[in-house]
């Protein structure tokens, strides 16, 4: 009977950290964290019943199954990457990839893709929505746009696009702008997952007690704005996000305190050597950001 293959999040951790010796190397080439490449290489040892790596003091050594390992799958790596790579388009010099978070490119982007071209003439863009590292280490971008905290998201040259505040806020037509902290309670609760503040935090600070769990949770804060819009109920997510559809009036925001978030986006240019247009691209980002976030027009 044939076993059932590992997964290929497991293989993929064991062959950065043979390359570097070094899971916390592994991790930042993934976008992992440290203790997930641990973990991801612990359960491969125990799925193929033998040990890959020794843990020394000063870091890592392959075991002898370990170095019998490295090939094969190093192989099965580079011929993963020629499939994927053959389906990709052709670039050129005016060519810019960008992996961003689907909310940026929801509500950022998209409304602003006439201004780009301006800002831009000729330029082809490639857009690539992502939503966990692993879908960013897998675009090979020029430009990312990711969302999380700031030792994950923000790493490396990484610099934030707008203040990580949150908001709380709900569908204009349906439920007016007169609500109050306590009445939110009894609404269905929005909540993107990922973050650290959570409603039941904002509430307590706001003196409503109940331990009150979100009705709906997303994997974005663009879907969130989206099923506020929606009727749905009251979503706590990023200002910078919501900031168009409260700029028209569609969304009203729940009078809460301040509440700042302990997540946001960050971008970097991440070929801008090779990519002229990369670092230009983050200039343009971060301009359409903060006037967004303002309430302006770019």
């Amino acid at each position: 009977m044939t076993r059932p293959i590992p997964p290929l999040t497991w293989f993929r951790a064991f062959d950065s950290a043979a390359r570097h010796l070094n899971f916390t190397l592994a991790a930042q080439d993934l976008g992992l964290t440290q203790s997930a490449i641990s973990q991801h290489i612990r359960a491969l040892e125990t799925r193929l019943g033998a040990p890959l790596f020794l843990r020394q003091p000063r870091g890592l050594a392959l075991t002898d199954a370990g170095r019998k390992l490295v090939p094969d799958v190093a192989a099965a790596m580079a011929r993963l990457q020629d499939a994927t790579d053959r389906f990709l388009p052709k670039t050129g010099v005016d060519d810019l990839t960008v992996a961003t978070s689907v909310s940026v490119a929801q509500w950022l982007i998209a409304p602003h893709l006439v201004a780009l071209r301006t800002a831009f003439p000729g330029l082809r863009l490639r857009l690539v929505t992502a939503v966990w590292p692993d879908d960013f280490a897998a675009a090979g971008a020029d430009v990312e746009i990711r969302f999380g905290s700031p030792e994950v998201a923000g790493r490396g040259a990484a610099v934030p696009i707008a203040p990580f505040d949150l908001v709380a806020v709900a569908c204009s037509r349906s439920f007016g702008s007169a609500l109050t902290p306590a009445m939110v309670a009894g609404l269905p609760l929005i909540q993107p997952v990922g973050i650290t503040e959570t409603w039941v935090r904002v509430l307590r600070r706001a003196g409503v007690l109940l331990a009150v769990d979100p009705v709906l949770l997303t994997d974005s804060h663009g879907l969130a704005v989206d099923a506020a819009l929606s009727g749905a109920g009251v979503a706590l997510t990023s200002r910078l996000i919501a900031a168009p559809a409260l700029a028209t009036g569609r969304l009203a925001v729940v009078p809460f305190d301040r509440v700042p978030g302990s997540e946001g986006y960050f971008i970097a240019a991440m070929t801008a050597g090779r990519a002229p247009h990369a670092a230009p691209f983050v200039d343009w980002m971060l301009r359409l950001a903060a006037n967004t976030y303002a309430g302006k027009a770019l």
